[in-house]
């Protein structure tokens, strides 16, 4: 899961950074308001951190601008300010949630998985597709009752199709959700790891759309042919 930190203290941001990655988010950071309404408008984040007291362009006037764009990804408040009207003025401009300093990380982990969750109409702790369930607290992943091994980046993959249940993902559309700035990609990565999630965990979890990309479809006959499917596929994609 990737998160956007925007947070001006080098000490703060490097600790908030750590223990959100330690928590198996993809963290990018930016210091100043300007760089948070770039990066907000161009890149596909799952969920932003967003601190008040920014230079130059306040967090304030970052959530309000990248709200009138369009930008809808849930953004968490990050602040020192823990006046009521602050509060107030900060959840009406757009915020999803707030949060008051000092922090405590693995809260602040579970209300962006909360609000990550609530942004794709999952509101239960649990992600279930077929027959299997995720659980994004404790990183697990059961099949039919059973617990399941995954590497990290396995996991997120399967993170990732779950959220989007249904919908046809392409490969650089999941790269983009997987790896942070300045990681290596290898150009079949996504590919391998595909692989070797139909390995563990069944053939049918994971379709290929050719010339599209890849979906993990909520159930799936055994007798759908791959014409019926891309048409329940392209039938989801326009609702």
């Amino acid at each position: 899961m990737r998160i956007l930190l925007v947070e001006d203290d080098p000490l703060l941001g490097d600790g908030i950074r750590a223990g959100l990655r330690q928590q198996g988010f993809q963290v990018d950071w930016v210091r100043d308001g300007e760089a948070a309404q770039r990066e907000l408008r161009g890149e596909p984040f799952a969920a932003a951190v967003l601190d008040l007291g920014l230079p130059g362009v306040d967090g304030l006037e970052v959530l309000r601008t990248v709200r009138l764009a369009g930008v809808e990804l849930p953004i968490l408040v990050l602040t020192a300010r823990d006046a009521v009207p602050d509060r107030i003025r900060g959840l009406d401009i757009g915020a999803d949630d707030y949060v008051v300093k000092p922090i405590d990380l693995d809260e602040l982990g579970a209300r962006l998985r909360a609000l990550v969750r609530r942004s794709h109409g999952r509101p239960r702790e649990q992600i279930r597709a077929q027959d299997i369930v995720l659980e994004p607290a404790s990183r697990t992943v059961y099949r039919l009752g059973m617990p399941v091994t995954l590497t990290n980046r396995e996991f997120d993959l399967l993170h990732v199709l779950m959220l989007n249940a249904g919908r046809v993902l392409s490969r650089e559309q999941i790269e983009q959700h997987l790896y942070s700035w300045g990681q290596e990609v290898e150009s079949n990565a996504v590919e391998v790891h595909i692989h070797r999630l139909r390995s563990k965990l069944g053939a049918e979890l994971i379709r290929t759309v050719r010339g599209v990309g890849y979906v993990l479809l909520p159930r799936v006959k055994q007798d759908e042919s791959s014409a019926s499917i891309r048409m329940r596929v392209l039938a989801w994609r326009q609702r």
